[in-house]
């Protein structure tokens, strides 16, 4: 039996998308007309929790850019998706070539 003090992932995990996205939203209005560069892309949006062992370490992977779109733009079981008007394609394709 899992302690009471231990909070599912089920429950924080509206907690987790909503932060994600007010930080994705503010990063994303201060330059949209430009995109940026793939590593500051990822410090700023991906670094949040995968820098800091919330999500996966993915840098040094080796992951293809394809799977890296695909991954974002759906999603996979804690991480949200994150559509068009938060992350370009083209930051998208910057952020694989980063990681990879």
């Amino acid at each position: 039996m899992i302690s009471s003090k231990y909070i599912p992932i089920i429950k924080i995990r509206p907690i987790i998308v909503g932060v994600v996205f007010s930080i994705s939203l503010s990063v994303h209005a201060e330059d949209s007309a430009q995109p940026r560069d793939g590593e500051i892309v990822y410090a700023k949006i991906c670094g949040y929790c995968h820098d800091v062992g919330i999500g996966p370490n993915i840098k040094d992977r080796q992951l293809p850019p394809e799977y890296i779109h695909y991954i974002v733009r759906r999603g996979l079981r804690a991480m949200p998706a994150f559509p068009e008007p938060y992350i370009s394609d083209e930051e998208l394709k910057q952020i694989g070539r980063f990681i990879y």
